[in-house]
C-alpha cells in the first residue's frame, strides 16, 4: 500500500519547497515512516520528473557529489491535487465499510 502512496507523499512534501533526495527520505521518516528506503523513493523520483510533476537542478555540494534538487511544478500541484482527492475519497469509503467494527 506505501509504494502507491509515496508519489501522493513526495508531491505534498516538495509542495512545501524544494528538497533534495536523502532529504526527502528522512523527512518521510521523520513522519512516521521509519521503514521507507532510499530505494523506494528515489525511483519515484525519477518517475514523477519523467511525468513533468517535478523539475530539478544540481547544486554544489562542500561534501561529496553536487546534490539534485527536486521542485514540484504547475502540472505537479495539479496532480497533487488529484491524488488527495482520490486518497480523501478512498478513506471516506474504507470509513463507511468499517464503520463499527471492533479494532
Amino acid at each position: 500500500m506505501l509504494k502507491g502512496l509515496v508519489s501522493l507523499l513526495l508531491l505534498a512534501l516538495l509542495d512545501e519547497g524544494e528538497d533534495y533526495g536523502y532529504s526527502l527520505v528522512v523527512r518521510l521518516r521523520d513522519g512516521g515512516l521509519e521503514e521507507v528506503a532510499e530505494g523506494t523513493v528515489y525511483p519515484a523520483l525519477a518517475r514523477l520528473e519523467q511525468g513533468g510533476w517535478l523539475s530539478t537542478h544540481l547544486v554544489p555540494s562542500q561534501r561529496g557529489p553536487a546534490r539534485k534538487y527536486y521542485k514540484i511544478t504547475a502540472a505537479g500541484r495539479r496532480e497533487l491535487a488529484s491524488q488527495l482527492d482520490a486518497w480523501h475519497r478512498l478513506a471516506k469509503i474504507i470509513d463507511s465499510v468499517t464503520e463499527g467494527t471492533q479494532q
